[in-house]
């Protein structure tokens, strides 16, 4: 996407405004209802209205933009062998932050 700088020099808030660029440009088209900013706060499902296929399409997406494949995205998916019922943005930046 944007400025593809080393992961090694990425902030937390330069993957943050990526994540959410990534996602605004997903959702562009969507009809939803929300009219707030994306933010850290923001849950995938619940606020945007993510069914599993976007979840999927947003993985391929971050792994692209960032130039990483094989990220250990179950650890952020799922909890005790279940795919969690929402995430945040922030959680999901986190992750990246972490594991990038």
């Amino acid at each position: 996407m944007e400025d593809r700088v080393l992961t090694s020099s990425r902030t937390r808030e330069s993957i943050t405004e990526s994540l959410v660029a990534i996602i605004e440009d997903m959702t562009s088209d969507w009809d939803l209802t929300s009219t707030e900013e994306i933010n850290q706060n923001t849950q995938l499902i619940s606020d945007l209205a993510f069914e599993s296929i976007d979840i999927v399409q947003l993985v391929v997406a971050i792994e692209e933009s960032f130039q990483k494949r094989g990220l250990p995205f179950e650890k952020v998916l799922m909890n005790d062998g279940r795919y969690v019922d929402d995430l945040k943005v922030g959680e999901l930046s986190d992750f990246l932050y972490q594991n990038l």
